[in-house]
């Protein structure tokens, strides 16, 4: 059977990598007065409280109800906890917001989870937990963040990496191999322990299951049928609590368990031999070894949880684990493809692999959050009117992808767009499924709007769900030949809702400009557009309104292909051409004097601000926002226009009977390469004259890809003064120097990996509309002026891939600054996927695991051929 085989049988999918990384810190276990979630759940504390709506734990994987869960533990002798989760710095810790201070990475996966493979770093010492947080609370955000391999905890090899395998002999019955590989010199003690245990159901009104040992490991019973065994390869001792509250030890209060959830920490790590259940049953379990490993060997403990009964579970291990590696190798050469070289089709893999890995059951019914469970103490009263009170109809039970387990352990709206887009290449199901889960009337509110994330469902996330459904569209028939109208006809349903709320709630000039505020651009402007500006009256966006005029583009596409299937859609895609005309000449009127967003002598976008007096002027910062409009662009073909009468017909009355409109229209009668017609906020001179920006060493190009703001402001920040006081905007190429929007998020210069991925795919579009005719200068300055605009395309999918790809001296841009990557070779071929990159050096910063939207380097790798 292959992997591709299994992908059409959704039982192959009951089990997966569907715990998070990091449950204590999030909004939905925060029942504090002021919704200060990071301080209600510390790291600390995590050991011992048992989780309201969900679990955590390395390398874990569970059912998709999560009612059985398993990850790994690990103990080095030294530590003063056992290593259950991963450690990082709250948002509040960390000179540059949150952090995750630990070395883990996604090495394998197949879209089934029939193969997954993950590698976490031990060291021998212990842990520096105290030593990261007190550095980084000392310094300040003109300095980088102080991470682990800063502390020398892995100098000289000492440390173990332990790789856990998973292979699935059936639906439900899986292998766990774990191998500890001691790559110092001295030998060194390690204590594995295998860590099985039940979400905690029954204190919220749920059944309670019960783990108990028999003669060969486990038996499970999970609640509603689900009984499973887990056999263990020689553990030397099975150790058992339950996964409930220490409340004497957090709150001072009686215990419901003599065992608590700490028990194996306070019983390995502490020697409290009453914390555990001698009488070996629970609701939380774990096999011990201790092992002794040798400098530059390795020890193997195995597992299997499995349904069945099995006299001998091991008999066949290592065959069903090599068989699963052998198709998940057959399955990434065909979606991958031939022409990638070793080193692209790796750095893929991984970019698939932490996308797959990424996923989690995202559990969080607001309407009882608000409320509260019943036999539970209640929330307090402030939450009626506090963070996301407004969102009660939202109920989510789904296997979601995540940007990143750790820093962002909830579902955003605009990144599980881009997600979508790099998941269609290996598992198109689930990318129409993840495309459509927001859309769903459990999660969009009933005014139209997309819940944004889970600090805030009523912020607004840029609108690129019908960009993202189109390219899984586009994606589907060119790998299958199929065209599967129905997901794109309830995608455009959902997505006719949204555009509506935005044309009602986010134009508040009516004049068809955009505001939007936050967008996901966090310190972009000198403002935070999250909040009510302090010049009080509102920000009309070039961002904001690219996006809309981009949406208008990309649900006018979708309305013209469903139109060949359901006549009907002939006068609604006409509907969508008029209004981003009229989006179009609001935004960058051509041959008027009236003004809009476009600056003709800068050649660039701007924002404008609209005072209370109704006074308004253009904030001239030349950053990413201004780039935007470039990505509001779709090819129309004749072929296509001759199969829709009506739309043909009711798109020349309009432009007749709208000259000035017609006007943003470059050239309607004049056709491109093969009778194609052009829809786009630029014409040709504003083309040239955007990518002059662009292309500008200077400005926003750099060795790796487009910053994400101009570098003209290094030296002469942008400023503004208003009211006496003075705002102003500096490029700053890597972490934020700011504190204005929080978190770790930074837009004053990184490179960013979506950003890239649009402007490549939307001047892969003018391409394909204007054809080797088109040509600029290629970077500016240069002289090479005879570049194509597919030229132009694979340039910067090279620049950007050159984070990635090994250099001529053994390095990679992304991990330059430490040596550990270039000399050492267990770490030579480990990618991280980071949030953003230094707009000098590619360095990787932000979320070091955000394989969410910087897993399009899979696609722009593609690019990049």
């Amino acid at each position: 059977m292959t992997e591709s085989d299994r992908l059409s049988d959704p039982a192959w999918k009951k089990w997966g990598p569907y715990l998070t990384e990091r449950q204590w810190g999030t909004v939905r276990e925060d029942y504090s007065p002021g919704g200060t979630a990071w301080e209600f759940i510390s790291h600390d504390m995590a050991r011992s409280k048992a989780f309201r709506w969900g679990e955590e734990g390395i390398g874990g994987i569970c059912d998709d109800q999560q009612r059985l869960c398993f990850a790994l533990a690990l103990w080095n002798e030294k530590d003063p906890i056992l290593k259950e989760r991963l450690f990082g710095l709250t948002g509040n810790e960390g000179n540059h917001g949150e952090d995750v201070k630990e070395l883990y990475y996604y090495l394998d996966n197949t879209p089934t989870h029939s193969y997954m493979k993950y590698l976490y770093k031990y060291p021998h010492q212990a842990f520096p937990y105290k030593e990261l947080v007190e550095v980084n609370k000392g310094r300040g955000k003109e300095a980088p963040e102080y991470e682990i391999l800063d502390t020398g905890v892995f100098n000289d090899g000492r440390y173990f990496d332990v790789f856990i395998e998973f292979a699935k002999a059936g639906e439900e019955d899986i292998l766990v191999r774990i191998e500890a590989f001691n790559r110092g010199a001295d030998s060194s003690a390690l204590i594995i322990l295998p860590t099985v245990w039940l979400r905690n159901l029954w204190n919220f009104g749920g059944e309670k299951g019960v783990i108990q040992r028999n003669q060969s490991g486990l038996s499970i019973d999970a609640t509603e049928n689900n009984l499973y065994n887990v056999y263990f390869d020689a553990p030397q001792d099975i150790l058992f609590c339950d996964n409930e509250t220490n409340y004497q030890k957090l709150y001072g209060a009686p215990n419901h368990s003599a065992f608590c959830k700490d028990g194996l920490n306070e019983y390995i790590v502490h020697g409290n031999k009453d914390a555990i259940n001698s009488n070996k049953t629970g609701t939380k379990a774990a096999a011990y070894y201790r092992l002794q490993i040798d400098g530059g060997q390795s020890a193997v403990v195995c597992l299997r949880l499995t349904k069945n009964n099995n006299a001998d579970p091991f008999s066949d291990f290592d065959q069903i684990i090599k068989s699963r590696l052998q198709e998940a190798d057959q399955f990434y050469r065909e979606a991958i493809g031939k022409t990638a070289t070793d080193e692209v089709r790796m750095i893929q893999r991984q970019a698939f692999a932490g996308m797959l890995w990424s996923k989690q059951l995202y559990f969080y019914d607001v309407d009882q959050w608000l409320d509260g469970d019943p036999g539970q103490p209640p929330p307090p009263p402030e939450r009626q009117n506090g963070r996301n009170s407004d969102w009660r109809h939202l109920k989510a039970a789904d296997i979601i992808s995540m940007p990143d387990k750790w820093e962002y352990p909830w579902f955003a709206a605009w990144d599980l767009s881009y997600h979508t887009i790099v998941l269609a290449q290996v598992d198109i199901d689930f990318a129409k499924e993840q495309l459509l889960l927001l859309l769903l009337p459990r999660y969009q509110h009933p005014s139209g709007q997309i819940p944004a994330y889970e600090w805030s469902f009523g912020d607004v996330n840029p609108p690129v769900q019908a960009m993202a459904a189109l390219r899984i569209y586009e994606t589907e028939r060119q790998k299958t030949g199929r065209s599967d109208a129905e997901f794109l006809k309830k995608a455009f349903e959902y997505l006719h809702n949204y555009l509506d709320w935005w044309k009602n709630q986010k134009d508040i000039g009516g004049n068809s400009i955009f505001e939007g505020g936050f967008l996901g651009l966090d310190n972009i402007s000198v403002f935070d557009r999250s909040a009510e500006l302090p010049t009080g009256g509102y920000l009309e966006q070039s961002d904001g309104t690219a996006w809309m005029a981009m949406f208008c583009l990309n649900m006018l596409k979708i309305s013209t292909e469903l139109a060949l299937h359901h006549f009907h859609y002939e006068s609604v895609a006409a509907d969508y051409f008029e209004y981003f005309l009229k989006i179009a000449y609001s935004m960058a009127s051509f041959g008027t004097n009236e003004v809009n967003l476009w600056d003709e002598n800068d050649g660039f976008f701007y924002d404008r601000l609209h005072l209370p007096d109704n006074s308004c002027f253009p904030l001239k910062i030349r950053s990413v926002v201004g780039l935007i409009p470039l990505c509001a662009v779709e090819v129309l073909d004749e072929k296509l226009l001759g199969n829709l009468p009506e739309f043909k017909d009711r798109v020349e009355k309009f432009i007749v009977d709208n000259p000035e409109k017609a006007m943003q229209v470059s050239r309607w009668h004049i056709k491109g390469d093969d009778g194609k017609t052009l829809l786009s906020l630029l014409r040709g001179h504003r083309i040239k004259m955007l990518l002059k920006r662009i292309l500008d060493e200077n400005e926003f190009l750099s060795d790796y890809g487009v910053r994400s703001l101009s570098k003209v402001y290094e030296q002469n920040p942008y400023s503004l003064e208003i009211n006496g006081r003075k705002y102003e905007v500096k490029y700053a190429p890597a972490e934020s120097d700011s504190g204005l929007f929080g978190g770790n998020s930074n837009w004053r210069g990184p490179i960013w990996a979506p950003v890239n991925y649009l402007l490549i795919a939307s001047i892969l579009k003018f391409y394909n509309y204007y054809s080797d005719d088109f040509k600029v200068e290629y970077p500016v300055g240069s002289g090479k002026e005879e570049t194509t605009l597919k030229e132009v395309a694979e340039l910067l999918a090279k620049r950007f891939s050159t984070i990635f790809l090994i250099k001529d001296d053994g390095s990679r841009a992304l991990h330059a600054q430490y040596p550990e990557y270039q000399i050492d070779p267990h770490f030579r071929s480990l990618i991280l996927f980071y949030e953003y990159f230094d707009g000098n050096t590619g360095r990787g910063v932000g979320a070091s695991h955000q394989t969410g939207w910087t897993g399009l380097t899979a696609e722009i790798l593609n690019y990049a051929r």
